[in-house]
């Protein structure tokens, strides 16, 4: 069956690193947007960042441009959110999402990983 299986997340300091990953199975992972998404308490989740299927192109939101960096990995079915540079304001659920490149079939979500930035 299909799954996104999110990790790395944590406590982290002020201006510290994470590497949040996310591993995909059960679909034909390089034919898919891959997306990061967050959601803090009490607000809507948003788009954090977004990958092409190939890989070549890549957006961001405002807030995280130079911070956060998306990647993935064709040959081993992981994408990767690396977060430098943490601000309180990063605190969130983070989510892993799938959707297919031709803008047909289903899209798929990971149960979320926890990045709390506090010092």
């Amino acid at each position: 069956q299909v799954q996104l299986v999110e990790s790395g997340g944590g406590l982290v300091q002020p201006g510290g690193s994470l590497r949040l990953s996310c591993a995909a199975s059960g679909f034909t992972f390089s034919t898919y947007i891959m997306r990061w998404y967050r959601q803090a308490p009490g607000k809507e989740r948003e788009l954090v960042a977004g990958i092409t299927s190939t890989g070549r192109s890549t957006n961001y939101a405002d807030s995280v441009k130079g911070r956060l960096t998306i990647s993935r990995d064709n040959a081993k079915n992981f994408v990767y959110l690396q977060m430098n540079s943490l601000k309180p304001e990063d605190t969130a659920v983070y989510y892993c999402n799938a959707v297919p490149r031709t803008g047909r079939g289903s899209e798929y979500w990971g149960q979320g990983t926890q990045v709390t930035v506090s010092s």
